[in-house]
């Protein structure tokens, strides 16, 4: 017998692996998420942000074991003050990485 699914599911982390963690905190930063520099025991100094949500965005120097991988992320944002400034609608850019990130503005 299968086990139920679970009534609600929300996304609780997001991991990104990059080759460019300075310029992907920059690009990052200039869309909103307030990222802080953190390092757990001995391991990689990495950038983490909360999302009104919860939700946690982390960057991560990517490395032989987690290289960097392709997925296509979204955001809500306020195009007022986002880093450029953006109008009203959707609109596809690249990270550093050069992952698509679609910013939805309204």
């Amino acid at each position: 017998m299968s086990a139920a699914p679970p009534k609600a599911v929300g996304i609780a982390l997001i991991v990104l692996y990059t080759d460019h963690v300075e310029e992907s905190r920059a690009f990052y930063s200039g869309l909103g998420l307030a990222l802080v520099q953190e390092q757990h025991g001995r391991g990689p100094v990495h950038y983490a942000a909360t999302l009104p949500d919860g939700t946690v965005v982390e960057l991560y120097p990517a490395t032989a074991r987690r290289p960097v991988s392709s997925v296509r992320l979204g955001f809500t944002v306020d195009g007022r003050t986002v880093t450029p400034p953006l109008a009203p609608g959707r609109h596809v850019v690249e990270d550093p990485d050069g992952r698509a990130v679609e910013l939805y503005v309204a």
